[in-house]
């Protein structure tokens, strides 16, 4: 309890505990998979920012990497042959590490503070991460230990990180649909086949209150490409994504989490990957060309070590 009441004002440990807590059940909460779903996704991500020119990287590191999400997949995608995972949490280094051996995929973990990575000078060909940076209390301390890490000539390539403008929207339209979703599944037509129970419902609440706690950052994409720079980081660039499949995406997100896990079906997940495949594709080849991009909700950043 005493480690709980702390985490309300201490953010590295709030990561810890709420990353901790969410490891077992990380995976299936932001239906996250290592099919041809999520490799694909894993690789545009990437690709859009990046490109493939240079695959596959030799030594490779993710930061941040939860559950193994972004570079397990990426793995598959071809990126590389052999990966170091690691993350603030050692119940998501346990569960990438296991996820990658169930993979075939050769993966070591290590738990590490993003802001002192306990690795020497020159280790990496490429450092990756997925939305992490804004669980960072020091983004440009970390991003200084990235290029420290990296050889010269290294790349690190963030994607999934929250723009200042899109977060705003994004959390409205969660805090919108959570409200009403956890309402309608009260009532008996609906409460058999997806209502979750009392406790359950608490649980999930308290954890969004946490996660406000571990969410320290939004950014605006010019101001990160900025802050890349002062890091030490050369041909640094900055994409945005997600526009309309964001304002899909959230609230797609938001009623799985607050109904009966696997009560909406198949059919469902298939309605919600291909809806928010083609908003994404609206958004990357018609919006992005007239709309400025920190509307978009996600930014991605790239940039080399001289």
């Amino acid at each position: 309890m005493t480690d709980i009441a702390d985490a309300w004002t201490d953010p590295k440990l709030a990561n810890v505990l709420y990353h901790d807590w969410e490891a077992s059940t990380y995976d299936e909460k932001w239906s996250i998979s290592y099919d041809e779903r999520c490799i694909t996704y894993a690789r545009d991500r990437f690709t859009h920012i990046a490109g493939d020119a240079e695959w596959p990287y030799g030594r490779v590191l993710e930061i941040g990497a939860g559950t193994g999400f972004f570079v397990l997949n990426l793995m598959q995608a071809g990126l590389t042959s052999s990966a170091v995972v690691t993350d603030i949490s050692p119940g998501m280094v346990d569960v990438a590490v296991r996820n990658g051996a169930a993979l075939g995929l050769d993966v070591s973990g290590r738990v590490a503070d993003a802001e002192t990575l306990p690795f020497e000078d020159a280790e990496f060909d490429l450092v990756i991460g997925h939305a992490v940076l804004h669980h960072i209390p020091d983004v440009e301390l970390a991003l200084r230990e990235v290029l420290r890490v990296l050889r010269p000539g290294g790349r690190f390539v963030f994607c999934g990180e929250p723009t200042a403008r899109g977060d705003i929207v994004a959390r409205q339209l969660s805090r919108l649909t959570w409200w009403t979703t956890t309402r309608a599944i009260r009532l008996p037509v609906l409460r058999d086949r997806f209502g979750r129970p009392a406790e359950e419902i608490a649980a999930s609440s308290e954890a969004a209150r946490l996660e406000a706690v571990v969410d320290l950052h939004t950014f605006d994409p010019d101001s990160l490409a900025r802050m890349a720079m002062r890091a030490g980081a050369v041909d640094v660039a900055t994409v945005t994504e997600e526009l309309t499949s964001s304002w899909f995406g959230w609230p797609v997100r938001t009623v799985e989490a607050a109904v009966r896990p696997g009560s909406l079906g198949w059919n469902w997940a298939l309605f919600a990957y291909h809806s928010w495949q083609r908003l994404a594709a609206l958004d990357q080849r018609v919006l992005s060309h007239v709309v400025p991009d920190e509307f978009f909700y996600n930014v991605c950043v790239t940039g080399v070590r001289p």
